[in-house]
């Protein structure tokens, strides 16, 4: 492998002479933005080795340069050769600023602007002013170079139905178009392949884990929609699907199509559309009005058809998992200590017992002893995975896509017999997770108010966790949707009923254990005597939470309750479903813990 690295970044090397350019930065991203990138635009993969899920490299004359944070530090070194590339921090050492402290002042440095957002285009071009100069590139070199490069996976349209998505598509546009008349735009640039999913009641299976189509669209103040994908992807039934006013034109008209919006007020998300749109608006004479994508909010605050199927996927979710977890004690029990991939296997074999489980909604982090120290670990970028251990914990995070909903659930089980430590401070995580599903918080309280409340415990113990307490979870979109999160760092966005958040506190041991546990929770409004508008959380994720790894000293009489309600509710749920060894190990998994 390290031969043909050295092979591509001498021909990029190559390239970067033969243009008079100094170097080329290559991101983990593609044209779209999003989390997750389909085979064929995994450029920083073909350049350099590296797998992970984000990250840049900087390939310079002389030098080249690759930069990942800290989930991938380990993984890094054992896939991308270090006689090519330096390693290099993500966030402590930013990749422009190491290519400003390697050129000298006045060199070129080249970029996509597809790969790039507007905002980063922007700030990044301000931080540069007299030191280096950005060269925006009509082509990239690597779709030149990269002669093996994966086809497109190209999937046809599938369309849902109302009784899946509640709103017709021609009921979401005359919504989004009075957004846009509120906000004085003519038109606006959708390019988040969610939101135009969402907007017009489509999905598709282009991306891993997200059941999207690749594509943009236009949506303008009179409500129409100019969409760009191969009509051929589109079923015969489309335009009755979507009502008058949706135009559809091939990708390749892209360009054309922001052109003739010259002279208009255009909204354009600068953190999540790519710079190249901008350009090209700002070149035909628009007028950017930079403003969030006007379809977040209204996707992320599900209406009742949409919360109704997020509830019973879930149920359905939780019986796979239940499955899973009694037959992981099983296999412990018999003396069988299994590994990792083949744990990760066996629960994706559960799930797709139910017919309408499409696919994961994330790569499934199946982590034994002390990989689940790792937070984002996956073992399919190690040498090979590890086994349970024992008189530890095993840690999963998981979920599903279902045509009602999607879910993520983390469980960490006791394997054997796991320490006092282990018991205590898997405890002050439930307390955690308790007192944020518990909480009444008035309109207009932001995620980031509520974060310490799953911190406190741990905290009161000098403990604590490095990732956010919860991301925002779409219906059968993805399952890290914005714009709501629970997290220290601020965020605007107040919460809203209907929104779905992850609740997942965690503490980790390096080299020794980790602990997560993982529902989602759905924003409710809640009665109370008082004055005003109160709301809380409701529990979606209906699976167990191991009784055994709880020091009952720690809880209180309140928590105990609630984790006995919680589990009152599981049982009632998903015992229907279950039989003979299962059933007893539900009912065994949920009996009320008492002093």
């Amino acid at each position: 492998m390290q031969e043909v690295i050295s092979q591509r970044v001498e021909q990029i090397r190559q390239w970067l002479a033969d243009n008079q350019l100094d170097a080329l930065l290559i991101p983990h991203e593609d044209e779209y933005l999003g989390e997750y990138i389909p085979a064929h635009n995994e450029r920083l993969l073909w350049a350099t080795g590296f797998t992970g899920s984000a990250g840049m490299a900087v390939i310079t004359r002389d030098k080249a340069a690759v930069f990942v944070d800290g989930r991938y530090v380990v993984q890094v070194r054992k896939q991308v050769p270090g006689e090519i590339f330096e390693y290099r921090h993500l966030i402590d050492e930013p990749p422009v600023q190491w290519t400003q402290d390697n050129l000298a002042a006045g060199s070129k440095v080249a970029i996509d602007a597809r790969l790039h957002s507007g905002a980063w285009l922007a700030r990044t071009t301000e931080s540069l002013a007299g030191a280096l100069e950005l060269v925006c590139i009509d082509a990239n070199p690597i779709d030149t170079l990269w002669h093996d490069r994966p086809a497109a996976t190209l999937s046809d349209a599938k369309l849902m139905g109302l009784d899946f998505v509640g709103q017709s598509s021609a009921d979401k546009r005359i919504d989004i178009a009075a957004e846009l008349k509120k906000q004085q735009a003519e038109a606006a640039l959708l390019t988040q392949v969610d939101s135009i999913a969402w907007l017009l009641n489509v999905r598709g299976s282009d991306v891993p884990s997200l059941p999207v189509l690749l594509s943009t669209a236009i949506i303008h103040a009179d409500e129409s929609v100019d969409f760009y994908i191969d009509p051929a992807r589109l079923p015969e039934e489309f335009t009755s699907h979507v009502g008058d006013g949706v135009r559809i034109h091939q990708p390749q008209a892209l360009e054309a199509g922001l052109q003739a919006l010259n002279g208009k007020q255009v909204l354009i998300d600068p953190a999540t559309s790519n710079a190249w749109a901008s350009q090209v608006l700002h070149a035909a004479g628009a007028s950017l009005i930079e403003a969030a994508d006007p379809c977040l909010l209204p996707k992320a605050a599900k209406n009742p058809t949409e919360i109704a199927g997020m509830k019973a996927c879930h149920i359905r979710d939780g019986v796979a998992v239940s499955k899973f977890l009694a037959w992981v004690d099983s296999q412990v029990a018999e003396g069988n200590l299994l590994d990792e991939g083949t744990l990760s296997d066996k629960l994706w074999q559960f799930r797709i017992q139910d017919t309408s489980c499409t696919d994961v909604s994330f790569d499934t982090i199946s982590a034994a002893g002390g990989n689940a120290a790792m937070c984002h670990y996956n073992h399919l970028n190690q040498p090979e995975p590890s086994i349970l251990e024992m008189d530890n914990v095993y840690l999963v995070d998981s979920g599903g896509q279902y045509p009602d909903g999607t879910t993520d659930i983390t469980r960490t089980i006791a394997i054997g017999q796991p320490g006092d430590e282990v018991k205590q401070t898997f405890t002050l995580v439930l307390k955690g997770h308790i007192a944020l599903a518990s909480a009444r918080f008035p309109k207009g309280t932001t995620g980031s108010q509520l974060d310490a409340l799953a911190r406190q415990h741990l905290w009161a113990h000098g403990f604590d966790y490095d990732h956010g307490t919860g991301h925002g979870v779409g219906h059968f979109l993805s399952v890290h949707e914005g714009p709501q999160r629970i997290a220290k760092v601020y965020n605007p966005t107040a919460l809203l009923p209907g929104m779905v958040l992850s609740n997942e506190p965690g503490y980790y041991r390096a080299d020794a254990f980790g602990i997560r546990i993982e529902n989602l929770e759905l924003v409710v409004e809640v009665a109370t005597q008082g004055d005003m508008t109160v709301m809380g959380f409701e529990s979606l994720t209906r699976a167990p939470i191991d009784r055994r790894l709880i020091d009952i000293n720690l809880l209180t009489d309140v928590e105990l309750a609630w984790l006995n309600h919680y589990h009152k509710t599981v049982f009632e749920v998903i015992s229907p479903s279950l039989v003979d060894d299962d059933l007893a190990w539900l009912a065994q998994a949920t009996t009320p813990i008492k002093r």
